[in-house]
């Protein structure tokens, strides 16, 4: 009994973890055109002057709103906006400025660090690749992924919370977890909305796929998503 049980267990979670397929290239290209027609030019909420404050500002975003971000760091990126600056502003008052944000403390180490790691190996300069971004402390996939699609106009897809629920709900691009969604995305998505993907589907996740309660009624691509628990 114990070993019938555990077969039809292995089977049930087998079942349970088959994804369905992602939408056929057509409905993808009817999407995303819809998307650009609304947002021909989407850009990141965080607000940045380069590419290193922008390293920043995504590091620090961690568990906070980009308009908690975007407060703690108006002032700070008036005055700093350079590794070295960081690193003469020092640890103390880093944290100083960016207390409104959620494990600032751990946060301000990481960018100090970051910092420091910036102008001893990289001469100062972010660099441009996503292995040499995610040794940077504090730094992980999808903090390089933000950094090289809206810095360096390259189309990595950096997948948070939103993306992954809008990826699986409308079928775009499921996956199981965040790096599955990242592939699904680089996979099916056709080429000319590559760059701008990332973007649209995290506005799209943060203002109208909305994880509790989806304002289907004002989607734009309602009547192409395979989402069967819409709302009115």
């Amino acid at each position: 009994m114990a070993a019938g049980q555990g077969i039809w267990g292995r089977m049930a979670r087998s079942t349970l973890s088959r994804l369905p397929p992602a939408l056929p290239y057509a409905a993808q290209v009817a999407i995303f055109s819809r998307l650009h027609e609304a947002n021909p030019h989407p850009v990141t909420e965080l607000q940045y002057v380069n590419a290193f404050t922008l390293l920043v500002a995504v590091a620090l975003s961690a568990q906070a709103t980009d308009v908690g971000v975007n407060k703690a760091t108006k002032s700070l990126f008036q005055r700093v906006t350079t590794p070295q600056q960081m690193l003469e502003l020092g640890v103390e008052a880093l944290t100083e400025e960016i207390k409104t944000i959620g494990l600032y403390r751990q946060k301000a180490k990481n960018v100090i660090a970051l910092s420091r790691r910036l102008v001893e190996e990289y001469g100062g300069e972010v660099p441009q690749s996503r292995a040499a971004l995610m040794t940077l402390p504090g730094v992980g996939r999808k903090t390089a992924n933000v950094v090289l699609n809206s810095v360096f106009n390259f189309p990595a897809q950096a997948v948070d919370t939103h993306i992954f629920r809008v990826g699986n709900r409308t079928r775009i691009a499921p996956g199981r977890d965040v790096e599955e969604v990242e592939r699904a995305i680089e996979d099916n998505v056709p080429v000319p909305f590559q760059q701008n993907a990332h973007h649209w589907l995290i506005l799209h996740g943060r203002y109208i796929c909305q994880a509790r309660r989806p304002r289907c009624r004002i989607c734009p691509i309602e009547d192409l998503c395979p989402y069967e628990e819409k709302t009115e």
